[in-house]
């Protein structure tokens, strides 16, 4: 239900435009065409209205109830069965001259199955290019498959109505079945009382209407690389943006943030929350506020991006590398009871590329020791461990809004804490250090630092967050496209979530198991000449030359997981024949 109800926000904010500008901005580009939202505006649009009642009336013929329209039975319907519907939206067509050419729309946004219907198809004019309502029908399904969770898109039309049906083929949906039906009177009193039948009783109960269904071309061959990573960037976001450039400054200057920072908190279970120029800000912060520092040690895994034990490193603090699972990659709590020493003060589990770390058998090994826990969740948003969100367990958690996560600001974090007192620390070190509870303005009584987002960010961020169960879901699905295409490879092994857990699948990760034929490194440059861009695992960090780590091999999963590990294509938008493109290029390289 989270889906369907993020699914009908968007539509509700898509017509939710009092003038044709604010339209405008949320529309759809189709090259030198637009899909723009019909909203409340287009009423006082008489010439536009008349065009609507023009084009209906021409393809009046191919309705099951057949009647001339006029500019207020237009109106009549646009109220009541576009803009009161919740699971309606309408685009106007136009051209790069504005000019209004077509209407299309989406039905059936509240179907619980996840599939989005095509409806309300209509262009009548001749001086068109070859092929447009093709581009912006092809158009209409791919920005509906980036910005929302869909499984498929249906339509329904009647059966005399030939040259839609053909046209609709010639686009990628395929027949279902024929449905006899008596004739369905206007959805409105206002259009009843304009009923002039142009057919007999008999021949309207006689009439069948076509469903048909979107078929996805299963044949893919790339013209261009398919990236590791890539956001899914919705009206939300730019419309978010345009009005933060535009009005976020003086008395708004801190507009989306606020809305971000609450929002946040409230998604993941907390009661406070600090937007933050990255992940790694938001550590420090949380290592300062916590009061660690030289001759203190702090406990991360060697398997993690290098800015979790650079953020011990900025505090003058000691990074303590351990080992990881070998199923999930996250952590080994067995591991951290033998790093812990008298000099440490804290744990930094990291919920590695979106799967969760073990946080209840980590919180009871730091309860029993008397340690912090700042969760790294940069990659997490989302994740569930035991029915609670990463970043809810420890006394504090960052996240990253970096570009190739799931939920982007471009660059950008966010430091979570349930502790009052903490939270009063971090905010003040946040702040430059500035005393807010005197009255002398602008008083730094304390060292601080400078890691704040912006009110342009957090715009970006917010559109984001709007539709993160969205996100979580895409990328959840990507993951159960490569487990279905790979089961029959027995030289990769997926990476799933552990048990108790909901991961995000940041990214879709595999091990080139040992008795395979190519390497690690040779899959990857094999797969680049195929257009497919990879990436290797991080190294086990431990060995950088920058710190004194010990031994490398008392960390045996880390380094075998940095030196036969790689991320997958797992960018939102992919769809299902990009990954079966890939999985079949892996076949290639690992079975042939």
């Amino acid at each position: 239900m989270k889906l369907v109800q993020e699914r009908l926000d968007f539509i509700a904010f898509m017509k939710d435009n009092p003038s044709k500008h604010t339209a405008i901005i949320k529309s759809i580009l189709v090259g030198q065409f637009s899909l723009v939202p019909i909203g409340q505006y287009f009423l006082d649009d008489h010439d536009e209205i008349e065009t609507l009642a023009r084009w209906r009336n021409i393809g009046a013929n191919t309705c099951s109830f057949r009647f001339k329209v006029d500019q207020e039975s237009i109106k009549c319907w646009l109220q009541g069965d576009v803009f009161k519907s919740a699971s309606k939206i309408l685009f106007l067509v136009t051209n790069a001259q504005g000019r209004t050419v077509g209407h299309m729309g989406l039905a059936s946004i509240d179907s619980p199955t996840h599939s989005l219907e095509i409806d309300d198809f209509v262009g009548w004019e001749d001086d068109l290019p070859l092929d447009i309502f093709s581009y912006c029908l092809k158009a209409l399904i791919a920005w509906a498959t980036k910005s929302m969770y869909t499984e498929g898109y249906i339509l329904r039309v009647h059966s005399s109505n030939t040259r839609a049906i053909s046209f609709y083929k010639k686009n990628g949906f395929r027949e279902v079945k024929h449905t006899f039906l008596k004739s369905e009177p206007p959805s409105t009193p206002e259009l009843s009382r304009l009923v002039e039948s142009s057919a007999s009783e008999e021949e309207r109960e006689t009439e069948s209407m076509l469903e048909m269904r979107y078929e996805e071309c299963r044949e893919f061959e790339p013209t261009s690389l398919i990236l590791t990573a890539g956001p899914s960037i919705s009206q939300y976001e730019s419309y978010y943006a345009y009005d933060a450039a535009l009005n976020g400054w003086n008395s708004e200057w801190a507009k989306y943030l606020d809305l971000l920072q609450h929002g946040f908190k409230d998604y993941i279970g907390v009661k406070y929350a600090l937007a933050t120029s990255s992940c790694t800000g938001a550590m420090h912060i949380a290592l300062l506020a916590l009061g660690i520092g030289e001759g203190d040690e702090v406990i991360v895994p060697d398997q993690t991006w290098v800015a979790t034990a650079n953020a011990v490193r900025y505090v003058q603090a000691t990074p303590v590398f351990v080992d990881v699972n070998s199923i999930d990659w996250t952590i080994n709590p067995s591991e951290i009871e033998r790093a812990i020493s008298p000099r440490t003060k804290a744990i930094i589990p990291v919920h590695m590329y979106g799967h969760p770390a073990n946080m209840q058998l980590i919180m009871r090994i730091a309860r029993k020791h008397g340690l912090f826990v700042v969760e790294d969740a940069a990659p997490s948003i989302g994740a569930e461990h035991r029915g609670k969100k990463t970043g809810s367990f420890g006394h504090f958690a960052a996240f990253s809004f970096q570009g190739a996560k799931l939920m982007v600001t471009g660059e950008g974090g966010m430091l979570l804490t349930n502790d009052d007192q903490l939270y009063i620390k971090a905010r003040k070190i946040w702040d430059q250090g500035r005393n807010s509870q005197i009255s002398t303005p602008f008083w730094i009584d304390e060292k601080g630092l400078k890691y704040k987002m912006s009110n342009i960010q957090a715009a970006i961020g917010l559109g984001q967050l709007n539709r993160i169960e969205t996100l979580v879901a895409m990328k959840r699905r990507i993951f159960s496209w490569y487990q279905r295409f790979l089961t029959g490879n027995r030289f990769v092994l997926l990476n799933h979530e552990p048990p108790h857990s909901r991961s995000i699948y940041w990214m879709s990760s595999i091990e080139v198991l040992p008795l395979s034929p190519v390497s690690r490194d040779e899959l990857i440059r094999l797969l680049k000449s195929d257009n497919i861009d990879t990436r290797p695992v991080f190294p086990a960090i431990s060995q950088y030359p920058i710190w004194e780590s010990g031994n490398i091999q008392s960390r045996p999963v880390a380094l075998h997981v940095g030196n036969n590990g790689m991320n997958l294509p797992s960018g939102v938008g992919l769809t299902e024949a990009q990954v079966r493109y890939v999985c079949s290029r892996i076949d290639f390289h690992t079975m042939s």
